[in-house]
């Protein structure tokens, strides 16, 4: 096993002073808040609560307010509420499949806040691109349409729309960059099996690049022309590698699949794409790990699939396990600071601090039920929740 030092890797923060979270995995692109939450927290202070439809698209919070999606009797609902108090500003619906494959249906994919626009994609590949003040319908895509797929992929359109530049990357097959003020189609990448997950964007000497897990494995492309430059085949069981990489230093990508497929760190040198090591300590069914200090928090396991989940810790420079636990069985994680932020599938929330030695909950709260796939968000002291039902349970943690 090859090691690779541990000093090399950092946390990328966000420069935007704000404490929104306008985007999938949020601000810094990575599941990391800069917000602290308090020593002495209790989390059953309701801010409000909301029915947005069944569905697994997690939240975007900026400008005041909040956008998710939801489906119920045969459409999809774009959401967009008030921050402060959860009155509906505006909603947008259309028919749409409920495509419901092993689990629910529904939305997978996040909104995206860009300034006064909003991008969102259906379960079945409808794009919009919609006006951040009333939710009027810019400009669309049907891309299905667009890609030339007689079908959607088997999971759907999980891969939520990425703003780089001026342009909206979206998964669809190929890669696709649009122009995000008029939808025109800049470049395309060459086709692959879907990805599940969305494409990031990260840097080598100055110079971007796009990575994006596919079906068929780890994809490096050029943003300014959608070419391939470095491919590492990365495949799972039933075709669901369904994360995004995460960029844990200059050119340095963590990626990890469930089915115990397991995880990965490659380095992309502006030339070739290499992998550092490959190991089974920590296979992430959707939801991605959080890495601090160094090391790597996340749920090891598929759900309902045979083997115990463990939540664990994993260290970023070999892979190597630090510790696990089966106690909360499946779920998701994010961290505010310091603190991971957990919410099991069962709907329970967990708060503690990370440490490479154990997780210790100083505060829990049953605060949803039924099944909880979504990763919480954490936007300016709220904490934001829902199941697959649609009920959204909002937090207030100040």
């Amino acid at each position: 096993m090859k090691q690779f030092p541990v000093f090399f890797f950092f946390v990328l923060y966000s420069t935007c002073p704000a404490d929104d979270w306008p985007k999938w995995l949020g601000p810094s692109e990575n599941g990391i808040s800069a917000e602290s939450l308090p020593d002495r927290l209790k989390l059953n202070q309701v801010a409000w609560s909301a029915e947005v439809g069944i569905g697994f698209s997690s939240f975007s919070v900026a400008g005041g307010r909040v956008f998710t999606m939801g489906h119920e009797n045969g459409e999809e609902t774009v959401w967009c509420f008030s921050e402060s108090d959860g009155s509906v500003i505006w909603q947008h619906s259309y028919p749409a499949a409920l495509m419901p494959n092993l689990h629910e249906g529904g939305p997978n994919a996040t909104p995206t806040i860009d300034g006064e626009r909003v991008y969102a994609i259906s379960k079945d590949g409808q794009l919009h691109c919609y006006s951040f003040s009333e939710g009027k319908v810019l400009w669309k895509k049907n891309m299905l349409e667009e890609a030339q797929m007689y079908r959607a992929p088997e999971w759907g359109f999980g891969g939520s729309p990425y703003i780089f530049g001026d342009q909206v990357i979206i998964e669809s097959g190929a890669t696709f960059g649009y122009d995000k003020t008029s939808g025109e189609e800049i470049w395309r990448s060459e086709k692959y099996r879907p990805a599940y997950g969305s494409p990031i964007a990260f840097e080598v000497s100055g110079k971007h690049y796009l990575a994006t897990l596919k079906t068929d494995g780890l994809v490096i492309l050029d943003p300014n022309d959608g070419k391939t430059l470095g491919f590492s085949q990365w495949r799972t069981s039933f075709q669901t590698n369904a994360n995004t990489p995460l960029v844990v230093g200059e050119g340095t990508l963590f990626i990890s699949t469930g089915y115990d497929r397991g995880c990965a760190l490659f380095q992309f040198d502006g030339t070739a794409l290499s992998k550092v090591y490959e190991e089974e300590t920590m296979s992430n069914h959707m939801g991605n790990s959080v890495l601090i200090d160094g090391y790597l928090y996340g749920f090891d396991g598929t759900a309902h699939r045979g083997r115990p989940v463990e939540f664990c810790c994993i260290a970023l420079s070999d892979g190597s396990k630090k510790w696990s636990t089966q106690e909360y069985r499946y779920g998701s994680v994010i961290a505010a600071g310091k603190d991971l932020i957990v919410l099991t599938e069962q709907g329970k929330m967990l708060i503690g601090p990370a440490s490479p030695e154990g997780f210790a909950a100083r505060v829990q709260y049953q605060v949803l039920t039924g099944r909880c796939w979504t990763p919480p968000v954490l936007a300016n002291g709220r904490i934001y929740v829902r199941n697959a039902a649609g009920n959204v349970t909002v937090l207030d943690v100040k």
